[in-house]
């Protein structure tokens, strides 16, 4: 069964996917990944929202104002980016110097902080959870740098480990914040796949969505954990951007009350094996 929170990619060249209020019923978020061929331009304009924008593959030169910046990445899972921070009011041109995909996204904002490049030095690397919830958060755009509504962050997760453990939230209930937020997915190798999770007891959302390479995934509301199967190492791109503003952007999300308990034992209590106290064995189903 499809779902309005899943939204797959399209054939380049120019925006392969994306979101925005007005395509999918919320408030402040939009978000778009643009593939380019070489030499190709994109043009826009910021109009009245902040945006950010960070190149997931190849080599782009973009214009901003009067100023000129070179972004390039091998690949999301070869090394951190540099991002860059365009204000409000902000006329700009990317040029794909070769074949090149990057990421795009904003809110409403009010012109509070410049035009910047922030450089991979400047962001806060760190890991997070602990046994197989074990996973590296890289903070792009982070509460620590300077943008109003806007946060990014870049989660890796390896083969076989889960993410957005325990499960939180924050979407206006239990005493968080409303923040929205996306999911875009990389998995290497691309034929691999994760599960995302959306569930809101309050409202009986509850899906299981199957994430393949280029896929967006939304978290509307509600608790949204992320598990990757072996052989499938998982990278996603969060934009996130609610009613949190400047440092309230540090405000942690609310954990499920069901799982909370993990933080103090990320083992989770595993099952020991042989059940039974029967000889080990090797083969057979399952």
């Amino acid at each position: 069964m499809s779902s309005p929170n899943h939204l797959k990619p399209r054939a380049g060249p120019g925006v392969v996917v994306e979101a925005s209020p007005a395509t999918v019923g919320w408030k402040y978020l939009s978000f778009r990944v643009v593939a380019l061929p070489a030499a190709a331009l994109y043009p826009g304009d910021t109009g009245g929202q902040e945006m950010a924008l960070v190149p997931l593959s190849g080599e782009l030169w973009v214009r901003a104002g009067d100023e000129a910046f070179e972004l390039g990445r091998e690949s999301v899972f070869a090394e951190l980016p540099s991002v860059l921070y365009l204000p409000p009011g902000t006329r700009f041109e990317v040029e794909a110097r070769t074949g090149a995909e990057f990421a795009l996204g904003g809110a409403p904002a009010e012109g509070r902080y410049p035009l910047r490049l922030f450089r991979p030095q400047e962001m806060r690397v760190e890991m997070r959870g602990g046994a197989n919830a074990t996973r590296q958060v890289s903070h792009v755009l982070g509460p620590h740098l300077p943008a109003e509504r806007l946060l990014l962050y870049e989660v890796y997760t390896p083969s076989g480990f889960w993410s957005g453990w325990p499960p939180h939230r924050h979407d206006g209930r239990m005493g968080s914040l409303y923040v929205e937020e996306t999911y875009y997915y990389k998995i290497s190798p691309p034929s691999g796949w994760a599960v995302h999770r959306n569930y809101s007891p309050e409202d009986g959302l509850d899906e299981l969505l199957l994430a393949r390479d280029g896929d967006l995934i939304l978290a509307p509301r509600g608790y949204h954990p992320v598990s990757a199967p072996p052989g499938s190492n998982v990278y996603y791109l969060n934009y996130m951007a609610g009613e949190a503003l400047d440092a309230q952007r540090a405000t942690p999300p609310v954990d499920d009350p069901q799982w909370g308990w993990m933080r103090q034992d990320w083992a989770g209590k595993p099952l020991k094996l042989p059940v039974g106290g029967g000889p080990e064995g090797e083969g057979g189903k399952g």
